[in-house]
């Protein structure tokens, strides 16, 4: 896979004394269209745009056969556990429980239709696995019974939970939901909490025999990022090694890299369009990395330049991998 690391920092931006300390905040990864796997429906095409600020995706559908095919399309949101929202700082808005969290829209053939939310709680813990966020079953239930709210504002549940009469507590610790230390005060005294709320906006789609349906959808990115240090020559450095290697990191953009003091983390989750026929036969991914200075690196081959702050990739007949990973690092620009 060759790589894509575009536009250096502008050189006034002297390097000064680094030292390892990348304080960052959590954020939200970003996801395509899901649809139960089938043979019949084929993506024409997808145009994905990916900014700083917001995402938007356009694709054509095909059903390849001669009878309609219906079923639920659903644009999920990662998981969000509550134990990052208590321990750091997170990219979300200002009003967490808001219904639609990230003002998601979708039109069906330039007609705008309103998707129904859900909002599930799922059992979600720490992995000792490459430190990889665990979820699993759906313990909506078990919380509702409880009366804790599907809050992702931590203040609101620490004061649900400390209004629990013990037996409704103690079943949240029995259910492995929950690790209190007793002798902590407030908030540290629920030194583990084990679960996430999971989001996802869902309709029912009718795709017509042999014909074409249109779908675009567009909502508020906040990916997770924070305070960036970057040593160049590179070091001995476990983090920085897997960084270079997840966004293809070559040694003029190490160089760059180091005169920068803020990054973003831009996942996004491509291996959804596998669940429909066939490879995707147009596709094209449009980045805006927000300002000229600013530095876009990710592993891609194919990648033109189309402006000041875009890039595009084109590719046809395309099966993606799992997930695109894009950083982008700004300098100081005061």
């Amino acid at each position: 896979m060759m790589k894509a690391a575009l536009l250096l920092c502008a050189a006034l931006f002297a390097a000064g004394a680094q030292t390892r300390g990348n304080d960052g905040f959590g954020g939200i990864g970003a996801n395509g269209l899901e649809f139960a796997q089938n043979d019949k429906v084929a993506m024409k095409s997808e145009d994905l745009f990916i900014g700083l600020k917001k995402i938007a995706v356009s694709y054509v559908f095909q059903n390849t056969s001669n009878e309609d095919v219906a079923g639920e399309v659903i644009f999920p949101l990662p998981p969000i556990g509550l134990q990052e929202l208590k321990e750091r700082d997170n990219n979300l808005p200002e009003d967490r429980d808001r219904e639609n969290l990230v003002n998601f829209t979708v039109k069906v053939d330039g007609d705008s239709i309103t998707p129904d939310i859900e909002r599930r709680a799922v059992r979600f813990y720490p992995s000792a696995e490459a430190g990889k966020p665990v979820s699993g079953e759906d313990v909506t239930a078990l919380l509702k019974e409880a009366g804790i709210p599907l809050t992702l504002q931590p203040e609101r549940l620490f004061a649900a939970l400390d209004a629990l009469p013990p037996a409704k507590m103690q079943k949240l610790v029995s259910a492995g939901l929950l690790d209190i230390a007793n002798e902590l005060p407030g908030s540290d005294r629920y030194s583990q909490i084990n679960w996430a709320v999971a989001i996802r906006y869902h309709w029912n789609q009718t795709f017509p025999a042999g014909a074409r349906v249109s779908i675009s959808h567009e909502y508020d990115n906040y990916p997770p990022g924070g305070v960036w240090v970057w040593k160049h020559p590179a070091t001995d450095d476990e983090w920085q090694s897997e960084t270079a290697r997840r966004y293809c990191i070559d040694e003029d953009t190490s160089k760059a890299l180091s005169r920068c003091r803020e990054a973003y983390y831009i996942s996004y989750i491509l291996g959804t369009a596998n669940t429909w026929k066939g490879p995707i036969k147009n596709f094209k991914l449009t980045i805006d990395k927000g300002d000229p200075r600013n530095i876009l690196s990710l592993c891609a081959d194919g990648v033109e330049k189309t402006g000041p702050t875009t890039f595009v990739v084109k590719k046809t007949d395309y099966s993606p991998p799992e997930e695109l990973q894009i950083l982008i690092a700004k300098p100081n620009f005061e």
